[in-house]
């Protein structure tokens, strides 16, 4: 559902109206519900998963879930955020004094790499605090964030600042550096 490159000289007269990234606050538990909606009006939009565990009565049960619950992400034009706001589940678009709040490069670039590797990420409470760390070598080399040890490996807490969320990423086999 990417829109098509126009470059400006062969655009002409039309001028392609500019997009953001922006979070969509949802309601509860209709994530799934919001990107069948915005899938179905042609919007891009993001919805990055993790696979949850849950106790049914006779097993464990591995079920994808969102990774950010009430929020799902969407590149869309100042005209476009009308249809998402009528879009069934949304509630508003995460605004900072009444304008819409819009996404650095970086964090989309975050996202993208959550949405791809659902099996490597979970959610994480937000912090404001701890030891920064840059990741060196590997996949997701330039990523910053906070380190942490949970069952018994190292992961990395990337802060999501617009909407107060953490995500946590495996740093099996990245090399880290200190930031000062």
């Amino acid at each position: 559902m990417a829109e098509p490159y126009l470059p400006s000289e062969l655009a002409g007269t039309k001028e392609q109206p500019e997009r953001l990234w922006l979070a969509a606050y949802t309601k509860s538990r209709h994530e799934e519900m919001v990107a069948r909606g915005l899938g179905a009006k042609d919007v891009r939009f993001l919805l990055p998963t993790f696979w949850k565990h849950t106790q049914w009565s006779d097993r464990v049960h591995r079920v994808p879930a969102p990774l950010f619950p009430g929020y799902v992400f969407v590149h869309v034009s100042h005209e476009e955020r009308v249809r998402v706001l009528q879009t069934a589940g949304v509630v508003n678009i995460v605004a900072v004094a009444g304008k819409p709040s819009a996404l650095r490069d970086e964090e989309v670039a975050m996202l993208r790499e959550c949405t791809a590797r659902p099996r490597y990420v979970e959610p994480f409470p937000f912090l404001q605090s701890g030891h920064r760390v840059r990741v060196a070598k590997g996949p997701l080399a330039g990523w910053e964030g906070v380190l942490v040890y949970r069952k018994n490996c190292r992961r990395l807490v990337v802060n999501i600042e617009h909407i107060m969320r953490s995500v946590s990423v495996d740093l099996d086999g990245a090399d880290v550096e200190p930031l000062n």
